[in-house]
């Protein structure tokens, strides 16, 4: 049997070991979303000096969910709307049809799927722009006397989009007979 047919073979099966491969790093992503969402993602402080004394009059340390609950709160519901959905939906969204895709035996439906999930890639990469903005802006130091700091949740979150992205790099399936 040539190379070219093995290869074959295996990506028509959907537990194949490189479907096996992105099955683990499926679940890898979702252990480590869950902490870029909830923990801290990012601190930001404010200082004022006022005759020579220093004093810090502002602290917050906030993670993407709660940022989200705090700008749909003060009324900033479309940027909260953009953050939740490609920071939070998109990301769940696409770990489970991937999941769905690899336990599916539908030839058809498993690729139907997986060609969706391969289309809407190209905007999951939207939720790093929208917390890249986010954390850019609240962390640019228009002063000396405002200061943000990134923390765990940041991280977290980083390694989800890395993870995320290289399952897809191992999930194969060729495209139905018919």
């Amino acid at each position: 049997m040539t190379a070219d047919a093995a290869e074959k073979i295996e990506s028509h099966h959907p537990m194949s070991p490189r479907n096996v491969t992105a099955f683990a790093l499926i679940i890898v992503s979702f252990l480590v979303l869950i902490p870029g969402l909830t923990k801290p993602l990012i601190t930001i402080s404010a200082s004022v000096e006022v005759f020579g004394f220093s004093g810090e009059i502002f602290r917050e340390t906030r993670s993407i969910l709660q940022s989200i609950k705090s700008l749909h709160e003060n009324g900033d519901d479309f940027v909260a709307g953009l953050i939740l959905f490609f920071s939070v939906i998109v990301p769940i969204l696409k770990g489970v049809l991937l999941l769905t895709a690899i336990a599916l035996k539908d030839v058809k439906r498993r690729f139907g799927i997986y060609l969706f999930v391969r289309n809407i890639s190209k905007w999951s990469m939207a939720d790093v722009f929208v917390v890249g903005v986010f954390v850019a802006y609240l962390s640019a130091e228009a002063s000396s006397n405002l200061a943000g700091a990134i923390e765990i949740g940041f991280y977290f979150f980083a390694a989800y989009c890395l993870v995320s992205l290289a399952a897809l790099q191992f999930l194969k399936f060729e495209a139905p007979a018919d």
